[in-house]
């Protein structure tokens, strides 16, 4: 870990990145502001540089906020690292303070960041210390599912999930003084929670239809009384916040969300009916997966093990040195793979010119439309065909079979953005924390990949020196 932090801390030095990125971020708060003195301005580079380095640290060890918290305030390197020692007295971020240097970037200012550094490693690879320039000639494309921070999405558990947002935020009203009259709000989880459980157990019976027709019956008149009950308290706090303690923006954010749930739970509820009482299934686009993330999508992949997935489609492309050139995380549902590849080769083309030579990818990608646009503008089509007189022969090609079987080491890559760095589902609320998470994800890997290509090329040298 020591090597790497310092091969990494020599790449944002000498790439100009961390200087950019500071650059900017102090360009956009001196927007902000009328007018900002030498100390002040310095104060925020200081802050920023922090950041930065904090944001690659936490994600290069995989770890959530208040985990990396603790673990920096124990480890001296990692405040080496971080900008922390540098200070009269080391104070380290709390989880909060970690949460908004996550969040403190946009998207348009890291984009260009990653970009900018793999064409300083192509064009100047003795800057960077890298034992070879970077590939930008090849890519191998693919596309996965980015499963969202979300329950299995069952119609009643829905129902379960709204009782208990509209209850827990009832009790938190009642507990600032603003009261109507009700039954106590724990006997609401107590009945909900013991209606989950017959539901859960209904499919033992015989009548097994019935039995579930009949609790999610009764569920639905328990939410409907829920539902009169929140929108009450959520009407009295609105008119009454001043008589708490809360400041105005903690009233909102009660009232934020109990609004996101209200507005959700008529739909919620007829969804269920239709689904278990009336027994017709309902279209893709009109489910609600989740009251918590609305920029979830039912992605239908038919592999082993997830033949159904909940999600946003991930695209990546790699080059052969593991570096990932494109990626894009999808909002709504994402077009074929074929379409897919016409926008990636734009984006690459944008970012470091006529460099791609030769695109790789599954037969999903491949298309009539696809190989008359790649021979157009002289790419080399490396596309396995869906065809299979045309696969056998293209098989002849050494160059094609060669970019193939390269091609099959992308999964790999996918597992470790998806499984080690992103520990399998990301947990940011909203799509767009989520896609700045991703590109938070694909800088810290990069320079990863750049830092183990230093340190393959060292250990060789030390081996042939050795020997």
């Amino acid at each position: 870990m020591r090597e790497q932090l310092l091969r990494i801390d020599a790449l944002l030095l000498h790439s100009g990145l961390e200087t950019r990125l500071m650059e900017k971020d102090l360009a956009r708060w001196m927007g902000q502001r009328k007018k900002a003195g030498a100390k002040v301005q310095q104060n925020r580079q200081r802050h920023c540089r922090r950041a930065l380095r904090c944001n690659l640290a936490r994600l290069l060890l995989a770890e959530d906020y208040r985990g990396f918290a603790a673990r920096l305030a124990d480890s001296p390197l990692l405040q080496w690292f971080c900008g922390l020692s540098e200070l009269p007295c080391i104070r380290v971020p709390s989880k909060s303070t970690l949460e908004r240097y996550d969040k403190g970037w946009p998207q348009a200012d890291l984009r260009p960041v990653v970009h900018e550094l793999l064409r300083q490693g192509a064009v100047a690879a003795p800057k960077l210390f890298l034992p070879e320039a970077v590939d930008l000639a090849s890519a191998f494309l693919d596309t996965t599912c980015l499963s969202a921070n979300i329950h299995y999405p069952v119609d009643w558990v829905l129902l379960r999930d709204a009782t208990r947002t509209l209850i827990k935020a009832v009790q938190l009203i009642r507990g600032q003084g603003l009261k109507h009259r009700m039954e106590a709000p724990q006997t609401f989880l107590t009945r909900i929670n013991r209606l989950c459980i017959q539901m859960t157990h209904a499919s033992r019976h015989s009548d097994r239809r019935r039995q579930r027709k009949k609790t999610l019956r009764q569920m639905d008149r328990l939410v409907g009384t829920v539902r009169h009950h929140a929108r009450r308290y959520r009407d009295l706090l609105q008119a009454q916040w001043p008589q708490t303690d809360w400041t105005q923006a903690q009233a909102r954010q009660v009232l934020r969300r109990m609004d996101g749930v209200l507005e959700q739970l008529p739909q919620a509820r007829q969804q269920a009916r239709q689904r278990i009482l009336q027994e017709r299934p309902v279209a893709n686009g009109d489910k609600i997966l989740s009251l918590y993330e609305p920029d979830v999508q039912v992605i239908v992949r038919k592999k082993a093990g997830a033949e159904v997935e909940f999600g946003n489609t991930l695209f990546l492309a790699e080059n052969p040195q593991g570096l990932i050139l494109d990626w894009q995380l999808f909002q709504e549902s994402a077009p074929a793979d074929s379409a897919l590849l016409p926008w990636s080769v734009g984006r690459m083309e944008a970012a470091y010119g006529p460099q791609l030579k030769a695109p790789a990818g599954d037969r999903g990608f491949d298309s009539e439309v696809n190989r008359v646009g790649l021979t157009m503008e002289g790419i080399y089509n490396a596309l396995c065909p869906r065809s299979p007189q045309l696969l056998r022969q293209r098989s002849g090609s050494w160059k094609f079979k060669r970019l193939q079987r390269r091609r099959g080491q992308t999964e790999a890559r996918i597992s470790i953005i998806k499984n080690v760095s992103l520990e399998g589902r990301v947990r940011s609320k909203g799509f767009p924390h989520r896609a700045l998470t991703v590109t938070w994800t694909v800088l810290v890997h990069n320079l990863w990949v750049l830092a183990r290509m230093q340190q393959r090329a060292q250990a060789a040298r030390t081996k042939a020196m050795a020997a």
